[in-house]
């Protein structure tokens, strides 16, 4: 059974579970010695979408979305204007991406511009639209014994890390963030790979952080999930504000003529409420009270070439 349709299956089973309930009360209380004109003689309406489809919407998105917080924030006040009950899935990237392409998502919130203009390309997508973006920074113990502070550039500090054989902890799951980080070791000119200093996790980058903060390890951290778990950690922000660190979320749509089943208008209702300015809003001002400053920065409407979003 797909992943698809093993949701649509349980929320059906808990559907009919509380309509059995519902009739037995209803057969019992027909017993009762009560005026009937004062039972409730119907079940209260589930959740149903605008044109009668499935009220079901399959989430493919990152990790750091979820980890952030962010979604927390987004997806209640979505379910209830719209009567959607959103199934969230965070993975990396990549498998967010492959969920898409076997027709076992609706709509995707990535961040991995190349391999999402490969996935439009080829059909799979229907509609993509910018989010919004953050940045990726270098992390690493206080004392920084790889001295990374002092790099020019996000390939420079990599390089640092790998001549002086300091721990580097990689999430090395097919996500966005080790897509990007692959890109700049390649930039530095070095293959990491089976070097003894570094590791991978294979985990999502709120687990990632806590396993490297337990090996004082470096690691690549998409800035908002550092700020949602900075309170539990010693690791320090010793690189940043580099034009390749740049990270950029859009939301995706997966194509219905390639996969007739997926709910293409509850992903494009997603979309549009994503885009809006309300909701722009809403992810510009996250974090600012709790953190002192934005997990995001809202991009929906924006031109990214003139933008210099990649």
């Amino acid at each position: 059974m797909s992943f698809r349709a093993g949701c649509i299956v349980k929320e059906t089973i808990k559907r009919c579970l509380l309509l059995g309930l519902l009739s037995t009360f209803f057969l019992a209380c027909d017993s009762l010695p009560i005026a009937k004109k004062n039972l409730v003689t119907s079940a209260p309406p589930m959740p149903t979408s605008t044109d009668g489809g499935s009220p079901v919407l399959i989430l493919a998105t990152t990790t750091s979305t979820q980890d952030s917080g962010l979604l927390d924030v987004l997806l209640p006040i979505f379910q209830e204007e719209t009567g959607y009950l959103v199934k969230t899935v965070a993975v990396g990237t990549g498998q967010a991406l492959r969920m898409g392409m076997e027709g076992n998502a609706d709509v995707l919130l990535v961040h991995a511009p190349d391999s999402e203009l490969d996935f439009m390309r080829e059909g799979y997508g229907k509609d993509r639209a910018l989010v919004m973006h953050n940045d990726f920074v270098l992390l690493g113990p206080e004392n920084d014994p790889a001295g990374i502070q002092y790099a020019q550039d996000a390939a420079g500090a990599l390089r640092a890390i790998a001549h002086a054989g300091a721990v580097f902890l990689s999430r090395g799951d097919g996500s966005g963030t080790y897509a990007r980080e692959l890109q700049l070791w390649k930039q530095a000119g070095i293959d990491p790979r089976n070097q003894p200093w570094y590791l991978e996790s294979g985990q999502g980058m709120g687990a990632t952080l806590m396993i490297a903060e337990q090996k004082l390890a470096y690691t690549l951290c998409d800035r908002g999930t550092y700020l949602a778990y900075r309170g539990n950690l010693s690791l320090k922000i010793l690189f940043e504000n580099d034009p390749t660190l740049l990270n950029v979320y859009h939301v995706i749509t997966v194509n219905p003529q390639k996969w007739p089943m997926v709910n293409y208008t509850g992903a494009l209702a997603f979309l549009n409420y994503l885009t809006r300015p309300s909701t722009q809003a809403i992810i510009g001002s996250f974090g600012v009270e709790q953190f002192g400053e934005p997990l995001f920065i809202p991009d929906a409407g924006k031109n990214e070439a003139e933008s210099g979003l990649p």
